[in-house]
């Protein structure tokens, strides 16, 4: 993907999906998001309360460069020239960001969406995008905030505590550490684990009833003698006999 990105390239992407037949991947490569994203905006899972910006309106795209894009869905949209040369933002300092009072009773509320639309994200990445508390946001994920009953999931580029710029920076790099400990937990299943040596040279132990059961049967019925064997047969032929006798004649 290209380095250079619309503005608001969220709400950029919200316009595209409701306004163009473009493909959910050029849309994502044009502003830098991920297909899924661009997916879920289009379901309206995603971007929910952000109002689409029209890229012709801000001179980043043009109608003929759109027209080319629908009827090709390999063609990858290009950010036309800007005629007004933006000045780069200033760095700040790293630190707690500061947030208006009058906008501090909304913070709980985009605390909660961010939860839910980004649970990749850590508690620290939160507490720079929104500038709340770590108690805070475990209080929100338990819902043992004192006003959990009411808070509602807002958008904080809405609300206006963080840049959408910010947002997508630290979503990215979220799914960079995600993508980065998959692989390493990939790596460690191939490896496996060696068994210990009494394992591996143990005799196979059998499965088979009888091989199991055969030597205590053998130890329990002891080797008959002549004479035993000879009165067992006997009185198999008295029994014989006597059955005989009991059984009626048949009729002729």
């Amino acid at each position: 993907m290209s380095d250079r990105r619309p503005l608001m390239p969220k709400a950029t992407a919200v316009w595209l999906v409701e306004n163009t037949g473009l493909a959910f991947d050029q849309i994502a490569e044009f502003c830098g998001l991920h297909p899924l994203e661009v997916k879920g905006i289009a379901d309206g899972d995603v971007a929910q309360g952000i109002k689409g910006m029209d890229p012709m309106a801000s001179g980043q795209l043009t109608r003929e460069e759109i027209a080319r894009a629908e009827k090709d869905q390999g063609y990858k949209l290009k950010l036309a020239v800007s005629k007004v040369e933006i000045p780069q933002a200033a760095q700040t300092r790293k630190g707690p960001r500061y947030t208006p009072v009058s906008r501090r009773h909304d913070r709980p509320n985009a605390v909660l969406w961010l939860l839910r639309n980004h649970p990749e994200l850590k508690d620290s990445q939160l507490m720079r995008l929104v500038g709340t508390t770590k108690p805070t946001i475990a209080q929100i994920r338990d819902r043992t905030h004192w006003n959990s009953a009411q808070l509602t999931p807002q958008d904080p580029v809405t609300l206006g505590l963080c840049s959408q710029v910010d947002l997508d920076a630290e979503v990215a790099k979220a799914a960079r550490r995600l993508d980065r400990d998959r692989k390493d937990g990939a790596g460690a299943d191939k490896a496996g684990t060696l068994l210990a040596t009494s394992e591996t040279t143990a005799a196979p132990v059998s499965t088979n009833t009888a091989e199991i059961l055969a030597p205590k049967e053998a130890a329990a019925a002891p080797e008959e003698t002549p004479e035993q064997e000879q009165a067992r047969v006997l009185a198999k032929l008295k029994g014989m006999s006597a059955k005989e006798d009991d059984e009626p004649a048949s009729e002729e």
